[in-house]
């Protein structure tokens, strides 16, 4: 049997997943969370074979589960298509990466093929990723970006990234310039949009 842990903040999707998932013989949903900070110790205590998560969920986004989880057989299972949402799966290990919108059927094929050691890509997501090409963000203008989303001020950002308010309005700055953004916000509805942050 493999091991399942089903992580996603919408109990009726987790369950009907859940349903879905048990009704193949070699599969067996042994945990179910509904936050991502609750991932890591789930996996502590159930020790699944394979880890399905979704990207948004409360406490902690699934990517930044999977980027705590290295080495572990882990499936993104998600809504949002985001080319820069594959990309970053992908540089935090992540094997296995689905549309919600796929048949259960496919969803297990992925979790076995993963479980296998192999990779299962959605080819549309996959092919999207392509053609958007690389983020052009650095890790602190997505982290600025990030705050300035969440609704936090230039002072807040500032105290939050130990920097001085003028290195947040550059970094800011920089971000929209490159994203060809008039505004702090479009740069946020810009990188959203991609999967940037």
């Amino acid at each position: 049997m493999i091991r399942v842990l089903l992580a996603d903040d919408q109990h009726l999707i987790r369950e009907a997943i859940a349903s879905l998932l048990g009704l193949e013989p070699d599969l067996e949903v042994v945990a179910q969370v509904g936050r991502g900070d609750e991932v890591v110790a789930a996996v502590h205590v159930h020790r699944p074979d394979v880890i399905v998560l979704d990207i948004e969920m409360p406490g902690m986004d699934g990517l930044r589960v999977a980027e705590s989880l290295p080495g572990q057989a882990i499936v993104i299972l998600t809504s949002f298509g985001r080319p820069g949402y594959l990309r970053r799966a992908l540089a935090a290990g992540v094997r296995g990466f689905i549309s919600k919108d796929a048949p259960a059927s496919e969803l297990a094929a992925a979790i076995r093929k993963v479980h296998a050691g192999g990779r299962y890509l959605d080819p549309e997501l996959a092919a999207s990723a392509m053609v958007a090409g690389e983020n052009p963000l650095t890790e602190r203008e997505r982290d600025v970006l990030r705050l300035a989303a969440d609704g936090a001020t230039t002072g807040r950002i500032a105290r939050e990234l130990h920097l001085a308010e003028g290195t947040v309005r550059n970094y800011l700055s920089s971000a929209m310039t490159k994203l060809g953004a008039s505004s702090r916000l479009a740069a946020i509805q810009i990188a959203r949009d991609m999967g940037w942050v």
